[in-house]
């Protein structure tokens, strides 16, 4: 077909603009919009209506396309998350890990499904993120983490039956950390040890965490939980505490306070982090899950966003 030099040489700029939602309703449901397509079509007679359709058709192909791949990242991050927490579970949770009974081929299968989450990562500047703040409770310590270390220096020296570290957790709030161990003695005594720590942001993964206070809480009995041979010797120590001078026992009463400021810091990076899961490590690569215990506010709204 021979065109007139009139004919070829005029051109318009078509745009088509269609909403995400009605372009991703031909495969599924989705709220990621295309963005405003502009392709340029000659102005040939004859040619309009039907490379206007091609234009259209090549528009709700990409929409689709592209939604379809966002929407298949998603469910390999919620699948692989599944997987995590199963592995978790699998290993004997919390309990096993700081008593030792974890195996290595749990520990290697754990260690696998935090690195296939991680690179899952919804989340590219956690460190600013209104997620990161929250109570969460430590699930896992990697072999050098000073939470583990610490679990095991403390069930060396005790039998379990004796002291028991039940949970670990973290309030974060407001660029502050306050980490609580919770230790019950004799299946009769609670007690909780206490690290407050100030949180820099050093960049959009990583932070600086300076100690500021460990404070070891004054225990409470749990008086029917005391065993028999036992109460004697506790009403002794109950008197006794209550001739000490009013100066000792406040102390007693508020807990033994010890200043760390200056003493201890450490920088880590957070590798992951949704609105129910947070992995972060330390200098070393020793990973730390984290799950959240709390649901977040209301007028938090998680954002998504992913890496092409």
């Amino acid at each position: 077909m021979s065109l007139s030099p009139s004919s070829s040489s005029s051109m318009a700029l078509i745009h088509g603009s269609i909403s995400g939602s009605s372009a991703v309703r031909l495969s599924f449901s989705s709220s990621v919009p295309p963005s405003k397509v502009s392709v340029v079509v000659p102005m040939v007679k004859g040619w309009r209506n039907s490379c206007r359709r091609r234009v259209l058709r090549a528009m709700v192909q990409e929409a689709v396309q592209g939604s379809a791949s966002v929407y298949a990242r998603e469910m390999e991050r919620l699948s692989a998350k599944e997987s995590l927490l199963l592995a978790l579970k699998d290993a004997g949770g919390f309990e096993a890990l700081v008593t030792g009974k974890t195996t290595n081929m749990q520990r290697i299968d754990v260690n696998e499904r935090i690195t296939s989450l991680e690179r899952l990562n919804p989340s590219p500047r956690p460190t600013t993120s209104p997620c990161f703040e929250g109570r969460w409770s430590f699930e896992w310590f990697g072999s050098g983490s000073p939470g583990l270390l610490a679990a095991r220096v403390l069930f060396e020296r005790f039998p379990s039956t004796l002291a028991n570290l039940s949970r670990m957790e973290i309030l974060i709030k407001d660029a502050k950390a306050k980490a609580t161990a919770n230790i019950k003695l004799l299946n009769s005594i609670e007690s909780k040890i206490i690290l407050s720590s100030k949180l820099t942001i050093e960049g959009p993964l990583r932070l600086k965490e300076e100690y500021i206070e460990g404070m070891l809480e004054s225990p409470t009995v749990i008086e029917e939980a005391v065993p028999e041979q036992l109460k004697g010797a506790l009403g002794q120590a109950t008197t006794t505490l209550q001739q000490l001078p009013a100066l000792v026992k406040d102390t007693l009463a508020n807990g033994l306070r010890i200043p760390l400021s200056g003493s201890f810091e450490r920088f880590f990076m957070i590798s992951y982090l949704d609105e129910e899961i947070l992995i972060v490590r330390d200098t070393s690569g020793t990973p730390e899950v984290l799950t959240r215990l709390e649901t977040p506010s209301s007028n938090v709204v998680e954002t998504i966003e992913y890496d092409s």
